[in-house]
């Protein structure tokens, strides 16, 4: 599986952590910035992982920013995309199942590292169930259509 990750300046210290153990657990990882502490805008990585989504080139996708709110806001502007706020494993596990997410987003202000990586495998691991599911997605798309 291939894996788009992002951040602002405020998830850089978080992305940088979930990437090394990522790889290590044989996870194709494309960086997509950004490259340090200094200030950055976040819609800006958000594209970029929102777009490797929508051309084939990641499956899913990791979003990290201080509260992880504005990534999420400008990610669900893509169509196709279905970014979650992740605040604990349930909604991990249920953004997939429920929601077929393919984007998961973190707060790094509110999300230590070792909760994090538990919310990214627990996304990565589990599939949309469909059925009953499906006709809620299929409304998502046509929304976006609009």
């Amino acid at each position: 599986m291939t894996i788009s990750i992002g951040s602002d300046h405020g998830g850089y210290q978080l992305k940088e952590q979930l990437m090394e153990t990522l790889k290590e657990k044989g996870y194709k990882v494309i960086d997509q910035g950004c490259l340090g502490l200094e200030s950055v805008d976040y819609p800006f990585y958000a594209r970029r992982v929102a777009r490797d989504i929508q051309n084939d080139i990641s499956t899913k996708g990791i979003l990290i920013c201080t509260t992880g709110i504005g990534m999420s806001i400008t990610a669900n502007k893509f169509k196709g995309i279905r970014a979650a706020l992740v605040t604990n494993e349930d909604a991990a596990k249920l953004s997939r199942q429920h929601n077929d997410s393919n984007i998961i987003c973190l707060g790094a202000k509110y999300t230590p590292y070792e909760e994090a990586i538990k919310y990214v495998l627990i996304f990565l691991g589990e599939s949309f169930l469909g059925e009953r599911h499906s006709r809620r997605v299929n409304m998502i798309k046509e929304v976006e259509e609009k």
